[in-house]
């Protein structure tokens, strides 16, 4: 169980799964970013509500274990700039195997994506890096974070 202070309700807290991270997006054009997801990586949008302006105000979205929300960006929240090769941060998903790997690249690729990194084997992973119709970056690679790359070949974490 997670640590808390007395004002907390027990009923939020539960010993029923670990702890778990979850990613949240904002897109200018929610709609069309839960398709292009769908198509360039395989997700499913597992649960929308519409917002009063005709946008999002919660998508979830599901690949895998992996789950994201997404919703319209109506406030124009500002991207960090690409500086060299990459804007700083992204989404990293791990996947089972090298030909995840390519196979979500040739996809992504397909789909309209910008290619930043192409499928290639790291010290510690081997992995692609692509950016969304919007700049979001998303990472692929077979390395799971919070396994040691020394753990054996990283082909096998």
């Amino acid at each position: 169980m997670i640590a808390h202070d007395d004002t907390m309700n027990e009923s939020t807290v539960t010993d029923a799964h670990p702890v778990t991270l979850h990613v949240y997006l904002g897109y200018r054009d929610a709609s069309s970013a839960l398709d292009w997801l769908q198509r360039a990586f395989g997700f499913e949008v597992t649960m929308q509500f519409p917002d009063e302006q005709g946008g999002l105000a919660h998508a979830k979205l599901r690949l895998g274990d992996a789950a994201i929300v997404v919703f319209s960006d109506h406030d124009g929240y500002d991207y960090p700039a690409r500086k060299g090769d990459t804007v700083g941060h992204g989404v990293y998903l791990s996947v089972p195997e090298v030909a995840d790997v390519d196979t979500v690249f040739t996809t992504a690729m397909a789909a309209g994506a910008t290619e930043i990194w192409k499928p290639e084997a790291s010290e510690w992973n081997y992995r692609c890096r692509v950016s969304d119709p919007e700049g979001r970056e998303w990472t692929f690679g077979t390395h799971r974070p919070g396994k040691s790359a020394n753990s054996g070949n990283w082909s096998d974490n």
